[in-house]
């Protein structure tokens, strides 16, 4: 059996500050990827499987656009 007493890692007082960064830049790319599907989606539904046409889903996906950017951006670190 191998001998798991001793370790690298030594919880509590690690360095994590890639792995912190590397998270945030990965939940933030997903984050406004999703938006974007989010609204070209609308914009392409409303014009090719809708009456409503190009125009109406332009101005969907503009008010989505909006509202994602509105609800999230990143706040400030006291306003949890």
């Amino acid at each position: 059996m191998a001998d798991h007493s001793h370790s690298d890692y030594d919880r509590g007082h690690m360095d994590i500050q890639e792995q912190a960064a590397t998270y945030a830049a990965v939940y933030g790319m997903i984050k406004w990827c999703s938006l974007a599907l989010a609204a070209s989606l609308t914009w392409a539904v409303m014009w090719f499987c809708t009456p409503a046409g190009p125009f109406a889903g332009l101005v969907v996906g503009a008010i989505i656009t909006v509202l994602g950017i509105v609800f999230l951006r990143s706040k400030p670190d006291g306003a949890h």
